[in-house]
């Protein structure tokens, strides 16, 4: 028999069946709210224990295009490989849950929630979350313990929990958090930019691009907000699931332990060596010292007469490893490289250094490195993508590409396809840059970032060096933005809080959390909290050591931006308006003017209707100024003749025609001519003379009556050569 749950939360009806569909699952739920309908099941095999020590867990969040009454795009109209949305909407709920799984749970498990119908205003990550939780909840795996999802905006300078869609658009704010009644155990948040129109004088106003970063301390109360919501809803939830609670099934957790009497030896005897190996630790994220030390161990009198296999002594060794370090951070305040808790590794920043880039950054820090490096490119480039709540496809003008090859860490493997963590890392970066570049900026931009080195927080590395590599491009950028990876570790009642964490400090500590954004706040946050939830109070002092890491990383940053020099292989770029209902006298029939443009001129030409605006770019600034100057003809002639509607260039002239025309204006590729029956035709430079002519201004002037003959003529174009030719 299948149990329905109907709640009243968030001004909303939620309706939860469970055991309706899926039932050779362990547990599985149909949520349903409004149009919106996922399912959620939980799959664990209790019989197929895994010889490692930890959860072999998945989770897959699968978009389904009928639930939107659509077709899939593309030429295949089956649903392929996971979008990057369903990807990081999995790691979201696998960050979310996993801590729920007790020590010694080995068994493979599965966790799948299936988009089966949607509304174009539902926030489909809040929801998966809650979906899943409600399936592993009722299921028979040893969790009891409800956890749920609460978006938090900013709209209009109020806070609002749990937004439509449609409010997300106009909100300054996008705060996520995960959480159990008592804890918090994932936040992801990112500030949104906007414009705004301030009063200069009395007569004028000007645009202003708000980057729109958050205080520490106005960051903090928008969390208090959403954990105050997640405390109702998961009381709520656990109360109104406990009768569809399936009994939990008496599985073994399977805990390898380790002999006290073993490690009472290694402490007393190797902790010298032990100790020497945490400072390669510090250097290289996949050391072999440590497994050195156990092996040596392992052949020892006292492990062989004992029977100790080399897996128990290395075991042994990872925990007095484990509780060195711990110790040095909690005690003596001093980390396993030498630093203070509040000490950033080394800095070091080299800019432009690929010559046929557009733009490129390499920033080190300690022995953390990543090249970033910018391409710049027009609309067309723009990634093209389709959502589950629109009915049409968009593009992405703006990418963080973040990639993690074996060889950063000296690991031997090859390169394959782009993993969950290379893209939560790369929109990680993304999310704390974005707001940055100036909404007016429409033009496409890449960011790949290639880890070289990495021994922790290649993520915020990547942030640092794409801050700067947009400088370089000559992105307007409302302000440089550093990240800063922290850590903690936490023991009986007494804490340290890690600026700048490595990965040892990340494996052996129990918070890790990423902070970027400017001197005054921040853009966006990542955290993820394994010692089971933090007290607000403790997030606001991590934060505030967060900012003094982060605008000691700014200062070195600035001053690598003194020292940009723009790189050969940027695109020449010229831009002006013209009048916008001129923009169609530009355009052509079906694109035929602007395609002829194109062609000559060997140029890139964008076209803003509403505004009037023209972007043109290329390799030959000759090339680009003359089809600036020529598209500006059009324009003009295209008004001159705006009361002659049947009049065009073609009936006008021919082909051939010799006419005396008076120069108009000069430019470095050639004159304009102004013809007796009207309208103005271009003089080439390589038309003016037999002889090679460097410079127009030479030999030509304004007003000075010229004998031209008509060498091209289209409805809005002609072209001139000397009589003389």
């Amino acid at each position: 028999m299948s149990t329905i749950c109907e709640l009243e939360l968030n001004n909303k009806k939620e309706v939860f069946a469970f055991d309706k569909v899926a039932k050779q699952s362990n547990g599985s739920v149909l949520l349903t709210i409004g149009d919106t309908v996922l399912m959620a099941t939980v799959v664990s095999e209790f019989d197929n224990p895994v010889s490692e020590d930890f959860t072999p867990l998945t989770v897959q969040y699968i978009e389904r295009t009928y639930a939107a009454a659509k077709f899939a795009g593309g030429f295949i109209k089956r649903e392929g490989k996971p979008s990057d949305f369903e990807t990081l909407t999995s790691r979201i709920i696998d960050r979310s849950l996993r801590p729920l799984f007790p020590k010694g749970y080995v068994y493979p498990t599965t966790i799948t929630v299936m988009v089966l119908s949607v509304d174009k205003d539902a926030d489909l990550q809040v929801l998966a979350l809650n979906a899943a939780s409600a399936a592993l909840f009722v299921s028979d795996l040893p969790i009891k313990k409800s956890i749920c999802a609460t978006r938090v905006a900013k709209i209009d300078g109020e806070l609002v929990v749990n937004p439509t869609l449609s409010q997300l658009e106009d909100s300054t704010l996008d705060l996520y958090v995960a959480g159990s009644s008592s804890e918090l155990l994932m936040i992801e948040m990112r500030s949104i930019s906007t414009q705004e129109m301030i009063e200069v004088d009395l007569e004028s106003f000007t645009k202003v691009h708000n980057i729109n970063d958050i205080s520490e301390d106005d960051l903090v109360d928008a969390i208090g907000l959403a954990q105050e919501n997640i405390t109702i809803s998961n009381k709520t939830y656990e109360a109104s699931f406990e009768l569809a609670s399936a009994p939990m099934k008496d599985v073994e957790l399977i805990v390898h332990e380790i002999s006290e009497d073993l490690l009472t030896f290694i402490r007393e005897n190797y902790i010298d060596e032990i100790r020497e190996a945490i400072k390669t630790l510090a250097k290289k994220e996949r050391a072999v010292e440590l497994k050195e030390v156990a092996k040596l161990i392992s052949k020892c009198d006292y492990c062989i007469s004992n029977e100790f296999e080399y897996e128990e002594v290395y075991g042994a060794v990872e925990i007095v490893k484990k509780e060195q370090v711990r110790s040095m951070i909690i005690d003596d305040k001093v980390r396993a490289d030498g630093r203070t808790p509040t000490q950033v590794r080394p800095i070091s920043i080299e800019t432009n250094i690929l010559p046929a880039a557009h733009s490129s950054c390499l920033f080190t820090r300690g022995e953390t490195q990543a090249l970033v490096v910018a391409t710049l490119g027009n609309n067309k480039d723009a990634q093209m993508y389709e959502t589950l709540t629109s009915k049409s496809s968009s593009s992405e003008n703006f990418m963080v590409h973040y990639n993690f090859p074996g060889f950063s860490v000296g690991e031997a493997k090859p390169i394959f396809g782009v993993s969950r963590r290379e893209l939560g890392h790369g929109n990680l970066a993304k999310r704390a840059l974005e707001s940055s570049i100036d909404n007016d900026f429409t033009d496409t931009v890449r960011l790949v970032s290639e880890i070289f080195e990495s021994n922790g927080s290649s993520s915020m590395a990547t942030v640092c060096g794409g801050s700067l590599a947009l400088k370089a491009a000559g992105v307007p950028t409302t302000s440089l933005i550093a990240g800063v990876a922290m850590g903690g570790v936490f023991q009986d009642d007494k804490y340290t809080i890690l600026t700048d964490i490595m990965g040892l400090e990340d494996h052996d500590g129990d918070m890790d959390f990423k902070v970027t954004g400017t001197r005054d706040g921040i853009t966006a946050l990542q955290m993820d909290i394994k010692l089971g939830g933090i007290e607000l109070d403790l997030l606001k002092e991590a934060l505030a050591q967060a900012k003094e890491g982060r605008v000691h990383i700014l200062g070195l940053m600035e001053e690598a931006e003194k020292t940009i020099v723009p790189s050969d292989a940027l695109p020449l770029i010229e831009q002006f308006n013209i009048d916008p209902s001129k923009i169609m006298a530009v355009i052509g029939k079906a694109g035929s003017v602007i395609k002829e443009i194109i062609e000559e001129f060997g140029v890139s030409i964008d076209l803003e209707r509403e505004s009037g605006g023209v972007k043109i770019s290329g390799d030959n600034k000759e090339k680009i100024l003359a089809a600036a100057e020529h598209i500006k003809n059009i324009s003009s002639n295209a008004k001159s003749f705006q009361k002659r509607e049947t009049v065009n260039f073609t009936k006008l002239y021919n082909v051939d025609d010799v006419l005396d025309g008076k120069v108009v204006r000069i430019a470095d590729f050639g004159a304009f001519i102004e013809l007796p029956k009207g309208g103005e035709g271009l003089l080439h430079i390589s038309k003016i003379s037999k002889q090679r002519v460097s410079k127009v201004s030479d030999v030509l002037s304004e007003n000075d009556v010229v004998n031209v003959k008509v060498l091209k003529v289209t409805k809005d174009r002609i072209e001139l050569v000397s009589s003389s030719l």
